[in-house]
């Protein structure tokens, strides 16, 4: 059984930031939805490339690790010691078409794998951007026969 209440009486009360951002969420997921109404908010699909990587942190140094995927938005990686989420760093890492060097934003972690978004702009995106077409076609080939 629902409220007795009128919807109206909600109306003008005023939304909280918590409110805003939950509702702006939805409607961003609910745009997102892709196959099988699965959620996929991502802005550029992804591809399995594992290639080792170079991150020059101002906080840590340099570190070393290897790349799980890649998209023209930015990379996954695994990394065996801390980098602070938020910060920029510059990575360094070999694509089948040459070595890239960018700026990226370390976006998430999650245990020991990190999420950098690509922050610059020159030439290196578009080694990226061909370099994941080049992934897309083989990778859809593997799964589709």
């Amino acid at each position: 059984m629902g409220s007795s209440l009128p919807s109206s009486i909600f109306a003008n009360l005023p939304i909280t930031n918590n409110e805003r951002e939950s509702s702006v969420e939805a409607q961003r997921q609910s745009r997102a939805v892709g196959i099988g109404g699965i959620a996929d908010a991502r802005r550029y699909p992804r591809f399995k490339l594992e290639v080792d990587i170079k991150i020059d942190s101002r906080t840590c140094g340099l570190l070393k690790g290897y790349t799980v995927d890649i998209s023209e938005g930015g990379v996954s990686a695994i990394l065996k010691l801390e980098v602070p989420v938020s910060e920029v760093v510059v990575l360094d890492f070999t694509l089948p078409l040459g070595q890239v060097v960018i700026h990226a934003t370390v976006r998430q972690k999650r245990a020991f794998r990190y999420g950098f978004q690509f922050v610059d702009s020159g030439s290196a995106p578009d080694a990226i951007r061909a370099t994941c077409r080049q992934l897309a076609a083989e990778q859809s080939s593997h799964t589709n026969p």
